[in-house]
């Protein structure tokens, strides 16, 4: 790609043509000052893999591109008045008691400032490895004479992982942007994106109504109500929030890149056209191949958010139930949520991760049957830790969770038992304890004492061994008999002793 864009060599370059492909003016002066921010940019080092500032700004830029109004106050009071009622809602169909915060009115921008620290938590693991796979493949290719003009700029290996961070952060900017055109509130991927806050983005409340038929603020309140619910569930289950973040972290380090795919696509890349780089970045170029254990985390974290998404959904139906159009509201998020738009394809891309519940319907047909089996507060319970929540078997065959679970909490409660009667020091073998009578007699005889034979029900002693001593030829715990062979030659003896 640097071959065809400096003709070759450093000899071909020519600043000239560099601004005519990218259409800029035929300035000198302009060009000039814009090839000093471009060095500026790949000589200076960011705070970490990924040009944190240049994703912030690509995702501002890209939010207004389409017109971001600020929120009004009549927004910001119609969105607190929604919230509020939206918790009062729930208040019967959920244990978990009501956050009390405020309701927030946010702009697209302001969304993406809320919630940028988040996306850098969730994709710094990989952008670390795309921009060391993205130096060390330039660097190897490079030729020399391009090394030595640019070891004024910090040398290669430098400037170029600044590349590779500036166009991650491109990258990230443009998803982030792209989806804060598409969001309702701060959850609405499955993820508390926003620290636990609750707000709405008005304008795109109203865009996801256009077209419905529906009254504005029946969509807002039913919108309302899945935002509280998120955060009333996030808030109360404080591991759930790490759960989920911790699972995409792990699974984005697993990430290995695959160089063969980035090469290809450099070949292909014309720097004549601008638009070529920008549409194989928009096809995930940096996509990689799934490991088998990613595969599995995979499962794991599509099952937890279809949980939550389920939850969510059940609560809503339930405390929206007196909207008009609740029914094909819940239908229209239901599908939005199962396919994704373009901006979360654009993530995915990113990532190598969707962050959608492919089952939320199975996830909700479960909660609607464990609110009926267990009632609001035990349906509820199975929340308090990870080990107790619905597994992808559970969504699988609803109706089983409950003999199943039942099966597991009874063997739990024997075992729970049995060690506290140990360590009590109450444990005492009855009848059940009998133990095999290892001289060879063929049946059970009661536990003796130390040197006291054990006795038939008639009182006859059973002519067993003792600790002590010698029997009809057996062996004793001391030694063997004189009296007989110690292997079994006598006839009355079954066979040498276990023991």
């Amino acid at each position: 790609m640097l071959s065809k864009m400096f003709g070759g060599g450093a000899a071909g370059f020519d600043p000239q043509e560099i601004a005519k492909a990218a259409g800029l003016p035929s300035d000198p002066g302009a060009m000039a000052m814009m090839m000093q921010q471009v060095q500026a940019m790949f000589s200076t080092p960011s705070e970490g893999p990924v040009n944190w500032k240049m994703a912030h700004d690509q995702a501002r830029r890209i939010a207004a591109s389409d017109g971001d109004p600020s929120v009004t106050p009549l927004q910001r009071r119609s969105v607190d008045e929604s919230l509020k009622l939206a918790e009062m809602w729930l208040d019967p169909v959920t244990d978990f008691p009501s956050t009390g915060q405020l309701g927030r009115a946010w702009s697209r921008a302001e969304w993406v400032e809320a919630t940028m620290p988040t996306w850098r938590r969730l994709t710094e693991p990989v952008a670390s490895s795309i921009a060391k796979a993205l130096s060390d493949v330039i660097s190897e290719q490079l030729p020399e004479e391009m090394k030595s003009m640019m070891g004024m700029m910090g040398g290669p290996a430098s400037m170029l992982q600044n590349v590779g961070g500036a166009m991650f952060g491109m990258q990230l900017g443009q998803a982030v942007g792209a989806l804060s055109k598409d969001v309702v509130g701060s959850t609405d991927i499955g993820v508390p994106l926003a620290d636990g806050r609750m707000a709405l983005l008005p304008a795109n409340v109203a865009a996801f109504g256009e077209g419905l038929d529906i009254p504005e603020q029946e969509v807002q309140l039913f919108l309302a109500v899945r935002e509280a619910a998120h955060v009333r569930l996030f808030t109360h289950i404080p591991w759930l929030t790490g759960h989920l973040l911790g699972s995409i972290e792990r699974y984005a380090r697993g990430i290995h890149i695959d160089m063969g795919k980035i090469e290809e696509a450099a070949r292909d890349i014309d720097p004549t056209n601008p638009e070529s780089l920008q549409g194989a970045l928009s096809q995930g170029v940096f996509m990689p191949e799934r490991t088998p254990e990613q595969d599995a985390a995979l499962v794991r974290l599509e099952t937890t958010l279809a949980l939550v998404e389920g939850w969510v959904d059940e609560l809503t139906a339930a405390a929206a139930a007196n909207l008009p159009s609740a029914g094909a509201l819940r239908e229209m998020v239901r599908r939005r949520r199962a396919t994704g738009g373009p901006a979360e394809h654009a993530f995915a891309s990113l990532v190598g991760l969707e962050l959608r519940p492919r089952r939320l319907r199975d996830a909700a047909s479960l909660w609607s049957l464990l609110t009926k089996e267990r009632g609001i507060e035990g349906r509820d319970a199975l929340w308090q830790h990870p080990d107790l929540l619905p597994t992808a078997e559970d969504l699988d065959d609803p109706t089983g969770f409950t003999e199943r679970r039942r099966l597991i909490e009874s063997s739990d409660a024997d075992v729970d038992a049995a060690l506290e009667r140990l360590l009590a020091g109450d444990f005492e073998p009855g009848a059940d304890d009998a133990v095999p009578d290892t001289a060879g007699g063929g049946g059970t005889d009661d536990v003796t004492t130390e040197g006291a034979p054990a006795s038939d029900t008639d009182g006859r002693t059973d002519g067993g061994p003792t600790d002590g001593g010698p029997t009809d030829g057996g062996p004793t715990d001391g030694g063997t008999s004189s009296e007989g062979p110690a292997t079994g030659d006598d006839p009355d003896v079954d066979g040498p002793s276990s023991r």
